[in-house]
């Protein structure tokens, strides 16, 4: 089966008519992505949207063939007129199924948002999944069917419906998983590359031309990442953003609960509220036992609370007991840390914080602090495929 992505953005396209944003005004030339519209063996039309005739003739194709159109959603951009000789747009009420003259068969996925989502069959065997924008499947899809060879969905904006179909099976280690409907709240080039490259997806280029089925290689999910930062920096949202698409989830949290704090239980509710409901929350500093467990994805949040933690149960905060044993107490945990994360076979993405760029701290357990942090990143680091910097916002990599 061929599919001629006509356009790849959002309704609107982007860059956004009159829209001042950076973003709008990085998306020119080859950037610039029309109203998403999918072209199936010269056959479907899958949304129709404007200039589709000119696109089509750009990538190389012809509508000319085209026996069905179909929509996904109530169209938001500019008004489209039907081209001379297309049959007439509409959509499919949910679960019916449609046979095309082609040969290709047709199946209407109710969505949980207003929309319609198509399943579509080749007459070779390959699958094709198409989401319309900001949609994910109603309920759960049903387990236990054949993986999908091709899913285009709205993956910035809804990666909890790629989760809901990796959970079903519906998306397998082979799915291409090509976002769509792009907008201006993404981010522009090489960052938009690295974030879809985390869910295990990928954009394209308007008028590119994929074959289902071909099973091109699939981006490579980082099995190990370090994401570090200042404070208020947005690593802990870079963090969630890489695992939003994974259909389970550990949040572990080092930071426990603090009695009689309500700014930091407030910090703490903020967090929680913005993490997928499907994600499972475990309060603890034993990491080693968790890396060293089967499971599904961990997400570590922060190395630094779990070293505040560490140096207490060592004494590393008195200058006696730190001679005294306490430095090579601390140095063992770490070791012991850091193995465990050398070894594990779980997807892992850890946070930690980034000291010793500004004021040296005033006592001496302060600078302890700030040195065994930076002995600690570095090491944690090292085992690590993939390390984000970030700050102001900003995702910066280091390696990977």
């Amino acid at each position: 089966m061929e599919l001629t992505l006509l356009g790849t953005g959002a309704p609107e396209g982007l860059p956004r008519p009159s829209c001042p944003c950076a973003r709008c005004a990085l998306s020119r030339g080859p950037s610039a992505r029309a109203a998403t519209a999918l072209l199936v063996d010269g056959a479907l039309l899958l949304d129709l949207t404007p200039g589709a005739a000119l696109a089509a003739a750009r990538a190389g194709h012809s509508l000319g063939g085209v026996r069905q159109v179909l929509l996904t959603h109530p169209h938001d951009g500019p008004a489209v007129e039907l081209p001379p000789g297309l049959p007439t747009a509409g959509r499919v009420p949910d679960g019916r199924e449609l046979t095309l003259i082609s040969g290709h068969r047709v199946r209407a996925v109710p969505m949980d948002s207003p929309g319609t989502g198509y399943e579509v069959i080749s007459p070779d065997g390959d699958r094709l999944l198409y989401l319309p924008p900001g949609g994910a499947p109603a309920g759960q899809p049903e387990r236990g069917g054949p993986a999908y060879d091709t899913v285009c969905a709205d993956v910035t904006g809804r990666p909890d419906a790629l989760a809901r179909l990796r959970a079903s099976g519906s998306v397998g280690p082979a799915t291409d998983v090509v976002a769509v409907h792009l907008d201006h709240d993404v981010p522009p080039g090489a960052e938009l590359d690295r974030r879809l490259a985390a869910a295990g997806a990928r954009a394209v280029p308007d008028g590119t031309t994929l074959t289902v089925g071909a099973y091109p290689a699939v981006p490579e999910i980082p099995r190990r990442t370090l994401v570090t930062g200042g404070a208020r920096s947005g690593k802990s949202l870079e963090a969630e953003r890489r695992l939003e698409s994974f259909p389970e989830v550990v949040y572990v949290a080092t930071s426990g609960t603090r009695e009689g704090d309500p700014e930091w239980k407030e910090r703490i509710g903020l967090h929680r509220e913005r993490r997928p409901g499907s994600w499972r929350t475990v309060e603890t500093t034993d990491l080693v036992p968790l890396l060293a467990s089967e499971g599904p994805a961990l997400l570590i949040d922060c190395l630094a609370l779990w070293l505040t933690d560490v140096m207490d149960r060592v004494g590393a905060w008195d200058d006696e007991r730190w001679a005294s044993g306490g430095r090579e107490a601390l140095r063992g945990r770490v070791d012991e840390l850091v193995a465990a994360v050398r070894e594990t076979g779980r997807t892992v993405v850890a946070v930690t914080n980034e000291v010793g760029a500004g004021v040296v701290p005033a006592t001496a357990s302060g600078r302890r602090f700030r040195d065994e942090l930076g002995r600690l990143n570095a090491a944690f680091a090292d085992e690590c495929e993939q390390v984000v910097l970030v700050t102001a916002g900003q995702p910066l990599v280091l390696r990977g």
